[in-house]
């Protein structure tokens, strides 16, 4: 796209030589509030503002001496990255607010935490691990479908499921958006009526879970996220949170800069 799409022009106390500076997807990404793609829609709907002026141009870098901002904030890179987790309760909403004055898990987290993104939504009845950070390069390499990150969740159904509907889940079932990719299916506990599944998948669609339980006819009655990627949930209490440790956080890195083929 060209420059003079709508861009502003650099004046020469801000002139950068080719190849230069940040570019300004990666920018915003380093800002917190977005990833690279979505930073990338924020440029192309004229929401960001380069030295007063609106820019299009998805090219553009950032030097020193350049003012951005994006909808009306102006906006600061974030030199120190917080890494957080948190363990979900069930009836927590994952947002920063809600019309429906319903608890966020933003009320679960110390105020310094605000700004916070969430790698992976969980729903309001789910529970579970939830990274919370303002590494926008990490979010988006973790959730990003060519990824193919794996999550592990602990799924409790309301009936037992057969053999033949055991293997439909994991080949793959029709649900919004299409047949699922393969999955990790185990069975943890069949007695009674009921049954405890553990469920691996590499995809991240909404309600996706529920709704490969719901495409074999069967429904969820609770569901836990345990895993995510390297990331697992181990002892941390219902409700907590805690840092990152630097091992996990290695190990995190590591998995998104050598993905599996």
């Amino acid at each position: 796209m060209s420059s003079s799409n709508g861009s502003s022009a650099r004046s020469s106390k801000t002139a950068l030589k080719p190849g230069e500076g940040t570019r300004l997807n990666r920018w915003l990404a380093e800002c917190g509030i977005c990833s690279r793609r979505e930073a990338d829609e924020l440029i192309r709907s004229g929401k960001v503002r380069v030295n007063g002026e609106p820019c299009l141009d998805l090219s553009r870098r950032i030097g020193p001496g350049d003012r951005v901002s994006c909808q009306g904030q102006e906006l600061r890179r974030i030199t120190e990255k917080v890494y957080l987790m948190l363990n979900k309760p069930r009836g927590y909403v994952v947002t920063h607010s809600d019309e429906l004055q319903r608890e966020t898990i933003y009320s679960l987290l110390p105020d310094s935490a605000a700004n916070l993104r969430y790698a992976g939504r969980l729903d309001k009845n789910s529970e579970g691990l939830l990274l919370m950070t303002n590494d926008g390069e990490l979010i988006n390499a973790l959730t990003h479908p060519k990824r193919k990150v794996e999550k592990v969740y602990r799924v409790e159904i309301n009936r037992r499921l057969s053999r033949k509907e055991l293997e439909d889940l994991r080949h793959g079932v029709q649900i919004e958006g299409g047949v699922t990719l393969p999955a990790g299916v185990f069975v943890k506990n069949d007695g009674g009526q009921g049954m405890t599944l553990k469920m691996v998948i590499t995809e991240g669609r909404k309600r996706q879970i529920r709704q490969m339980v719901e495409a074999v006819g069967a429904k969820v009655l609770r569901l836990k996220r345990l895993q995510f990627g390297t990331l697992m949930l181990k002892d941390l209490p219902l409700g907590r949170w805690r840092p990152l440790s630097g091992v996990e956080l290695r190990s995190l890195k590591s998995l998104v800069e050598n993905p599996k083929p």
